[in-house]
């Protein structure tokens, strides 16, 4: 499909969800104001909620030591039958089903620990776990689905079938106007599909899967218009063994080796309006809504990756000694490993927050969630290449090798291979920065985006001009000063009061940045990604840091490890301070510019030059696969777990 960068805009814009009907302390940092008040005291979980979710992680250890060979699956790259049918028997299919659906009904907070405790064992299983409850069918169903729908298809996810999300196709990503796949009614009441999907997560052994298909608008002579048919991207349940569906490759990886992922072909396959989620057009939107937080699954993975890199890089570093000492005690060593202790209790505390706020929804966490998918991707691909970088030459050597040689088979290099589809799993860094940043400007351009907007009257701009004044002489004066100021403000806090003195000012100063931006800016704001991929970076170090110091300081109040989780919190906040005076540095002093004008030139060809006296060892074809509907041309690899 030819989409122009403006429908393409208009239609991620369509799927916004534009009302903030509850409080966001993200986008309340964004805006210059630290809300403490939303997140301090942390809020805890109900006591049932805990003994529940306490329950499980012990069952599921249980399970995980005796039946879950990580090292199998990363060998023969698929996970045994048996291993899912326990999984099934266990009830981990249903973690986040209600138990009236018969699923175990656990919070969320229990959820993520839950595949932060699986995913150690077998980062594919928690993927899959992962993909088919955060992202398949239980969690849109119960989000728009009709009580039929929960009634149908909750129950069979909570016990027995495994479900699969599909969006991508071989031309669309991030950019779901070019979505071909095609979803048209008929006279009956069925849909008829037709498309190819790609890196269908579990699509190799879904029983269910939740289909985003184009239902093609009707002409305006169209019976079907009157039949109430508008057209749209549009979310539907489909049964995987249905007539028509054939899973034509199981794709291989990087890591995640026994990621069930394959390309799955639809071929006039007939869907019943009944198993149509939300109207015609609302797809994007399910996909979008369920996100919000079915993105914490996967920064819940990465604080179990942390977790188990702290524990090696600490084993390691006293058992390896090198010039007279432990290398855990020579300098070059041991910040890395404070790097990685202070970054595990900081992406915990952040992973924590925001999921025991999602229980209490009594917040908007669509950012906090987003921001929780970003810091958490990158910081666990960080931890993981340093852990590679103190073990050495073993960290580069695979764990089966080491044990054949007599040593401890540590998947170093495996970790950091498995977490590197992070930074791109569920919208990519890039994306991420700017999907964060559109929500970041949301006030903004809510008051003054008229303004800019090449298409908007002289009236509306008028208008606009009127709203954004009021707005910006009661916002802007706010900015000028505040309690990060004064010497006393978070005193309870301790030694960590100075970071979140600290937090309050560098907001100001960040929507002071964001504003000056707008204003110098305007309309080209949105080409400057650059610039808001550092705004939305000190953003997170910010809310991490807030993370970090609220959790320290309810451990402190408890009583358990507060003198240790101090330590950890005030050794990520200047660790994180470091990192945000270099964000700001770089909003106003980089290379931009001239990386644009570089690009052009290589885009061009005018550098093809300095690619010469190599072999490229690509193989032959296209860049993008072919995708033209039609019956499957390739065996159906798709297999049924027992």
């Amino acid at each position: 499909m030819t989409v122009s960068e403006r429908e393409a805009r208009e239609v991620a814009e369509a799927a916004r969800e534009k009302d903030w009907r509850k409080p966001s302390f993200a986008k309340e940092l964004f805006l210059g104001r630290f809300r403490l008040d939303l997140i301090h005291p942390h809020p805890e979980p109900a006591a049932d909620d805990v003994a529940r979710g306490e329950e499980f992680l012990a069952k599921l250890q249980e399970f995980a030591e005796a039946k879950i060979d990580g090292a199998l699956i990363e060998r023969e790259s698929r996970i045994p039958d048996e291993v899912l049918s326990g999984l099934k028997e266990l009830g981990a299919l249903g973690m986040k089903v209600g138990t009236e659906y018969g699923g175990l009904g656990l919070t969320q907070v229990y959820y993520n620990k839950a595949l932060a405790l699986v995913s150690s064992a077998s980062p594919a299983v928690g993927a899959l776990l992962s993909a088919h409850q955060s992202i398949g069918v239980p969690q849109p169903v119960k989000l728009f689905g009709s009580q039929e729908q929960k009634d149908a298809f909750l129950p069979r996810c909570a016990r027995s079938d495994i479900s699969a999300f599909l969006l991508t196709e071989p031309d669309v990503g991030s950019d779901p106007a070019r979505l071909a796949t095609t979803a048209v009614p008929e006279s009956g009441g069925d849909y008829v599909l037709d498309g190819v999907k790609l890196w269908t997560t579990n699509g190799v052994v879904a029983d269910l899967l939740v289909v985003m298909a184009r239902v093609p608008e009707p002409a305006a002579d169209d019976p079907r218009r009157a039949e109430g048919h508008k057209g749209g991207i549009t979310a539907f349940v489909v049964e995987a063994d249905s007539e028509g569906i054939t899973v034509e490759n199981r794709n291989a990886f990087m890591g995640l080796r026994g990621l069930e992922n394959g390309v799955t072909r639809f071929h006039r396959v007939r869907v019943p309006a009944a198993n149509r989620i939300g109207p015609e057009g609302a797809g994007l939107k399910v996909a979008l809504t369920t996100l919000n937080t079915g993105r914490l699954s996967l920064p819940a993975t990465c604080v179990g990756s942390g977790k188990w890199c702290l524990k090696i890089a600490r084993e390691w570093s006293q058992a390896r000694v090198q010039w007279g000492r432990p290398v855990g005690k020579h300098e070059a060593v041991g910040s890395k490993i404070s790097f990685i202790a202070a970054t595990t209790f900081a992406l915990e505390a952040v992973v924590d927050l925001s999921s025991q706020m999602a229980d209490e929804d009594r917040n908007d966490i669509r950012i906090e969630a987003a921001l929780a998918k970003l810091f958490g991707s990158e910081m666990a691909w960080k931890m993981a290449d340093e852990l590679v970088q103190i073990r050495g030459g073993r960290g580069f050597e695979t764990a089966e090798s080491l044990a054949a040689r007599g040593e401890r088979g540590v998947p170093a290099e495996q970790l950091l291979r498995d977490l590197r589809i992070n930074r791109i799993f569920e919208g990519s860094t890039e994306i991420m920065h700017l999907l964060i940043a559109r929500e970041a400007v949301d006030a903004h351009l809510s008051v003054a985006g008229d303004l800019i907007d090449p298409d908007k009257t002289l009236a509306d701009k008028r208008k606009a001009a009127v709203a954004a004044g009021t707005f910006y002489a009661k916002w802007l004066p706010k900015l000028v000063a505040g309690p990060g100021q004064l010497p006393r403000t978070y005193a309870e806090f301790d030694v960590l009061a100075g970071h979140l003195r600290y937090v309050e000012r560098t907001a100001r100063k960040l929507a002071r940045s964001t504003f000056y931006a707008m204003s110098r800016w305007q309309g080209r704001m949105e080409t400057k990604q650059g610039f808001l991929g550092r705004i939305v970076d000190i953003g997170a170090e910010l809310f991490a840091m807030s993370a970090a110091c609220v959790r320290a300081e309810k451990l402190r109040r408890e009583g358990t490890d507060g003198q240790a989780a101090h330590q950890l919190a005030d050794a990520f906040c200047r660790q994180s301070r470091i990192r945000v005076e270099e964000l700001f540095g770089r909003l106003w002093t980089n290379t931009d510019d001239l990386d644009n004008q570089v690009v052009r030139e290589v885009l061009d060809g005018s550098y093809a030059w300095l690619e010469e006296g190599v072999i490229d060892a690509s193989t032959e074809g296209p860049w993008i696969a072919d995708a033209t509907p039609g019956p499957a041309q390739k065996e159906n690899v798709h297999r049924r777990i027992p």
